[in-house]
C-alpha cells in the first residue's frame, strides 16, 4: 500500500489538521506517517492511524528522508513555513532534496497537496 508522509511546521499545523479532516476519506486509503507533533495532531483530530517518527528538529525529517530512500514512502505532504526561520533548516533542505532525487511528489502547500491527493497517478 502507498505510504504518504505528513509534515507541518508549527505555524502550519492547524492548516494541516484542517486539510487532513477535509481529506479524511481519501487519506484512509493510504498508510500514513509523519513527524512528531504533526502525526499526533492529525491522528487525534481525524481518527486516522499515523505512524509517528521523531519531531522534525530532533531527526524526524531525516527519518522520513531515509524511508524515501528505502522506497517506503511514495509521497510527502509538507506544509512548511517559508517565512519562519527553522533551527533544523539543513534537515528540511535535505528532505526536499531526497524527495527530488527519488522522484517522490512533495507538496509544500495546500494547493499542491490537493493536486497530489486527487491524482490518479498516486497509487492506492
Amino acid at each position: 500500500m502507498t505510504t504518504i508522509a505528513l509534515i507541518a511546521h508549527d505555524n502550519k499545523k492547524q492548516e494541516m489538521i484542517e486539510w487532513a479532516k477535509a481529506n479524511k476519506t481519501t487519506l484512509s486509503q493510504y498508510e500514513l506517517c509523519g513527524t512528531g507533533t504533526t502525526a499526533k495532531l492529525v491522528s487525534e483530530s481525524t481518527g486516522l492511524t499515523v505512524k509517528r517518527y521523531l519531531s522534525g528538529p530532533l531527526g524526524g525529517d531525516q527519518q522520513i528522508g531515509a524511508k524515501i530512500a528505502e522506497g517506503e514512502i511514495e509521497a510527502v505532504i509538507f506544509f512548511w513555513d517559508p517565512l519562519q526561520a527553522q533551527p533544523h533548516d539543513p534537515d528540511v533542505k535535505a528532505l526536499l532534496r531526497i524527495a527530488v532525487v527519488y522522484d517522490i511528489p512533495i507538496a509544500t502547500n495546500k494547493a499542491t497537496a490537493d493536486y497530489v491527493i486527487t491524482s490518479p497517478l498516486l497509487k492506492r
